[in-house]
């Protein structure tokens, strides 16, 4: 997420730091060509994740880029049936799950971000809404941790042996909030708003607890997703996803979903990135603001940071822009937006769709290693670089780079601390061409995985041999 409060502390601190119009942006870069028949890379046209054979090629002149890794085959498969009724400000749904654990474990949980300190301060609130069952049989739960819902399945968990959890839940919207998930005028937006498996493959269940923080909310594992929403008659969605009919979205490996409800004026177009993506904006009328400066900037920031770190995974790209935020949300496939950022902060939510969406990570664990790399992408594409370069880091936060969100939910220097900072890092290995070459093979090695420190830092060293020594300057260490 780039927050404009967080950026604002930017610009108290940083000469000419791009955070407004079109004048202070450079040239978008151009558009790739599909990668070689070798196999690296491939497009995902149809919406699906691609698949190839690991070939390590040149692209573009970044030696040594494998074929872009593929989905788990035993990824989780979310079936999710809502009914959102903005004027009430209320959501009732039933999430389906197909689970297939890779460790034992006598318990199932799902966090459920909507009742975390932010969001509880405005109303929010998630609960079941009916039995829970697990294969059929009602199980037992428990929610000590109002972000947590555990369940105690019939019989101890198996590695490999598939699981169907079936669980109603009712989420009521905050009115409004200026969070991710809100219902304000006659509009609605709703991002981690069901109940999600904060599973981490090879590890189990992460311990991270939620802080005040709107911007970093654990982790999930690449997942399918089958969505239905129904509404009141005269209200338009859009959603994360293909749209293949009426009320009707599917998503394949992505780690969440987000859905934004209202009277949306739209505009679409087709960006190459470098195989087409339908990109959509939806302006809602209570916004007061205009599609058309959001689409342009969406359609040049995917095809900038395709070019530059691979092809946008999906086939389709979303934006909707609704009152009471003055920000940008990431989620993969649709992001949520305020009014009046059609600017960098749009440029660095597109980003994370390389950076959070297609390489995942522990966002209370590791809150850097997906905002920094994004960071990093939108100052290549704003040729902002230099400006993010020259900033102060303050004394608090020098060398802290890595710190988890416990941390910086105590510190008003997130932005410069995690994101500038990490950025800085990055910009000491070499020429940029260079990093932007290291993230590029990050991306393709580390896809649809939930990557560690360690994962970027090996990537980095094998182009610049020097890393480690450079990067422990800013408190980054595998």
């Amino acid at each position: 997420m780039r927050a404009q409060a967080l950026a604002a502390s930017f610009l108290l601190v940083a000469v000419a730091c791009s955070s407004g119009g079109d004048s202070d942006v450079a040239s978008p870069a151009p558009p790739t060509t599909a990668a070689s028949p070798t196999g690296a890379e491939p497009a995902a046209p149809t919406g699906q994740p691609s698949t190839a054979t690991p070939t390590a090629v040149a692209v573009d002149g970044c030696p040594g880029v494998p074929a872009r890794r593929q989905p788990d085959p035993d990824r989780p498969r979310y079936t999710l049936t809502l009914d959102i009724q903005p004027r009430a400000g209320t959501v009732t749904g039933v999430v389906d799950v197909r689970f297939v654990p890779d460790f034992e474990s006598d318990r199932i949980v799902f966090r459920l971000w909507p009742n975390g300190p932010r969001q509880l301060v405005f109303g929010a609130r998630l609960l079941p809404d009916g039995p829970v069952t697990v294969d059929g049989a009602e199980v037992p739960t428990s929610n000590d941790d109002p972000t947590k819902l555990v369940l105690t399945p019939p019989s101890r968990l198996r590695p490999g042996q598939p699981l169907q959890i079936r669980l109603p839940f009712s989420l009521k919207l905050p009115q409004p909030a200026r969070d991710r998930i809100s219902a304000e005028a006659d509009s609605v937006r709703m991002g981690s708003f069901f109940p999600l498996l904060e599973w981490e493959p090879g590890k189990g269940w992460t311990p991270e607890p939620a802080t005040s923080r709107f911007a970093e909310a654990g982790t999930s594992p690449a997942a399918d997703f089958d969505v239905t929403v129904t509404t009141p008659a005269g209200y338009d969605v859009l959603a994360s996803g293909v749209a293949d009919r009426p009320g009707h979205w599917t998503a394949t490996g992505m780690r969440d979903v987000s859905v934004a409800v209202g009277h949306f004026t739209t505009l679409t177009a087709t960006a190459n990135a470098p195989h087409p993506v339908q990109v959509t904006v939806g302006v809602d009328r209570d916004a007061g603001d205009l599609p058309k400066p959001y689409l342009d900037r969406a359609v040049a920031a995917l095809e900038g940071h395709s070019s530059r770190f691979g092809p946008y995974p999906w086939s389709t790209f979303s934006v909707s822009v609704t009152p009471g935020i003055s920000t940008g949300i990431e989620y993969p496939g649709h992001i949520l937006h305020g009014p009046g950022t059609a600017d960098d902060i749009l440029t660095h939510e597109v980003a994370h769709q390389w950076f959070y969406s297609l390489v995942g990570n522990n966002q209370g664990r590791d809150p850097w290693l997906d905002e920094t790399p994004t960071t990093w992408a939108e100052a290549r594409q704003e040729g902002t670089l230099d400006d993010y370069k020259g900033t102060a880091i303050p004394a608090d936060v020098r060398g802290r780079t890595t710190a988890p969100m416990t941390f910086w939910d105590g510190s008003q220097n997130f932005f410069l601390g995690a994101y500038v900072q990490g950025v800085q890092a990055l910009a000491a290995l070499g020429p940029p061409e260079q990093v932007d070459c290291a993230l590029r093979i990050y991306a393709a090695e580390q896809a649809y995985r939930i990557a560690t420190p360690a994962d970027l830092v090996t990537v980095l060293t094998r182009v610049f041999p020097d890393a480690p020594a450079t990067l422990a300057r800013f408190g980054i260490r595998a």
